[in-house]
């Protein structure tokens, strides 16, 4: 079936696709590696088969530092805290970029599965680059919460993090569909709510910025859990224009998976009631025209058989053993990256 989709894709593209523009980011090499630097991993903490935040940029700077001129560090903003929000840009530089794809997780300061899975990808397209295609990949987007969420760990503290330092829940803060309209926002206001207004937060800024930098051809937004591949819209009920175009995509992603595969669903059919307000997914398609989906990864890490463990926040999002779901989430990510590269699926 897959290889079905991408057959109906290639016909209804060119036959050559144009040269892209390369993103004006401004060249950090020497600022990024002062940080990493001054900022050594230490592997030892509670959660060994996670990567703390150091250890997730040492990881990445191997590779900056044996490939610079295929894997090239930028910063995409800084925090509340003036912290810095890096990113990587990653291509063969022997192949001119025709499609150009946008990776981001760890929006949520709990949601480590997604960073580890935005880690996989980047590590796994820095040794396998699909030629022609560009990843711009941020593997963690909230710093400051994530920052706070590590001193939780550290300290053995079960405490529930959400949103950034100023608690803004960053999957709030977008322009497209922020107002809730629904009828059902009177009776269900939990499930209608925003932030206090849009790109409020130096965080959803810098995805705004680097959105409007060049065309990208898909947007994937890393999220934990629920095992889901969700597309536009997600704050209002109605379906998008080209919602056969956004379906299809989202299956050929999941299909990708194989075993164990994500569900495809519009967002704010989820459930009746539900919308979600003012987020990263209705924004970077309704403002910017990027075929976006926002991928739930795992089905959380709580299980009856560990009852002692049901209580953990950190659990609840982040599976105990990280290296299936990641491998899972790669295989969805790759999927995506070959269907709208026209390229045909691994075999």
């Amino acid at each position: 079936m897959l290889a079905f989709l991408i057959a109906l894709a290639l016909l209804a593209l060119p036959a050559s696709a144009q040269e892209l523009a390369p993103l004006e980011l401004r060249d950090v090499g020497a600022a990024y590696a002062r940080w990493l630097e001054q900022h050594p991993p230490d592997p030892d903490h509670p959660e060994p088969d996670y990567h703390l935040l150091e250890q997730v940029h040492a990881e990445l700077g191997a590779w900056v530092q044996r490939r610079p001129h295929a894997v090239v560090p930028f910063m995409a903003g800084r925090t509340h805290e003036s912290r810095p929000i890096w990113g990587y840009v990653i291509h063969d530089p022997g192949h001119p970029v025709t499609h150009r794809v946008l990776v981001f997780g760890g929006i949520h300061a709990l949601e480590w599965i997604s960073s580890e899975v935005a880690l996989g990808f980047a590590l796994w397209f820095a040794e396998h680059p699909v030629p022609g295609v560009e990843l711009v990949v941020i593997p963690v987007l909230n710093i400051d919460g994530r920052r706070l969420a590590e001193k939780d760990l550290l300290a053995g503290e079960n405490k529930f993090r959400r949103g950034n330092l100023h608690r803004v829940d960053l999957n709030r803060d977008f322009p497209v569909h922020h107002e809730a309209t629904s009828f059902w926002r009177h009776l269900f206001r939990v499930f209608h709510v925003s932030s206090p207004a849009p790109l409020s937060q130096p965080e959803s800024q810098a995805i705004d910025r680097l959105a409007g930098l060049g065309h990208y051809d898909l947007a994937a937004s890393l999220h934990s859990f629920g095992g889901f591949v969700y597309v536009p819209w997600s704050g209002n009920w109605s379906r998008p224009a080209d919602w056969p175009a956004l379906h299809d995509l989202a299956y050929a992603m999941s299909a990708g998976q194989g075993a164990y595969a994500y569900r495809p669903l519009q967002l704010s059919r989820w459930g009746f009631f539900f919308r979600a307000q003012g987020t990263e997914l209705d924004h970077l398609y309704g403002t910017y025209g990027i075929p976006s989906v926002l991928v739930e990864v795992s089905r959380s890490g709580l299980s009856p058989f560990r009852p002692r463990e049901l209580g953990s926040f950190f659990r609840r999002y982040n599976p105990r053993e990280p290296s299936r779901h990641v491998r899972e989430g790669v295989r969805l990510l790759r999927a995506g990256t070959l269907y709208v590269a026209q390229e045909p699926p691994e075999r």
